[in-house]
């Protein structure tokens, strides 16, 4: 998202990408605002378009994956399963997603970085997780496309799938004995 904004707005990205690299534990711990970003990230010098006109941009790159969000609807209806969300990522982009793509209709609780003031690959925000949802990490089943917060969620002893396509997705979860349609 980052290379299509600096793109369409004709930014440095490298310095775009320092800035940002430099800034985003916090935001998306929760502890800066969209704005408070953006002003330390991208307003820190006049620009030739507005604040607004920035901030519209990045909502608009928000995609939905429809074969993800079929497949978790599918897990839900034919399974008796809690789904849970554990993400890392600023409050007013994950509190859209979850509005504007209805996600509240298929996940029980959105463990978001920017809610509970740690990222993933830190321990603490899989064990909050676990906690919040009431079972035990052998009872869960935890599922992402990046290597090593999979293999930080099973060094706890939770069941983790590396995420590389959903076909491959659809097979392991399977294995899992869950109804997938």
């Amino acid at each position: 998202m980052r290379h299509k904004a600096a793109e369409h707005f004709h930014l440095d990205f490298d310095e775009f990408d320092e800035r940002h690299h430099k800034v985003l534990n916090p935001y998306e711990e929760g502890k800066l605002s969209i704005d408070e970003y953006l002003k330390l990230v991208i307003f820190h010098k006049e620009r030739s378009f507005d604040f607004n006109s920035f901030k519209e941009f990045i909502f608009s790159q928000t995609q939905p994956l429809p074969e993800m969000i079929r497949m978790f609807k599918s897990i839900a209806a034919k399974n008796s399963l809690k789904i849970g969300v554990i993400s890392n990522e600023g409050r007013e982009l994950t509190v859209y997603r979850i509005n504007h793509f209805k996600l509240k209709d298929i996940i029980e609780f959105f463990i978001c970085s920017c809610f509970v003031h740690c990222r993933k690959p830190d321990k603490d925000i899989y064990k909050i997780a676990i906690d919040i949802a009431q079972v035990i990490p052998e009872q869960s089943l935890y599922i992402d496309d990046r290597k090593l917060h999979v293999e930080v969620a099973q060094s706890l002893g939770i069941n983790a799938i590396h995420h590389t396509n959903i076909e491959t997705t659809k097979q392991l979860l399977s294995d899992y004995g869950l109804t997938i349609s």
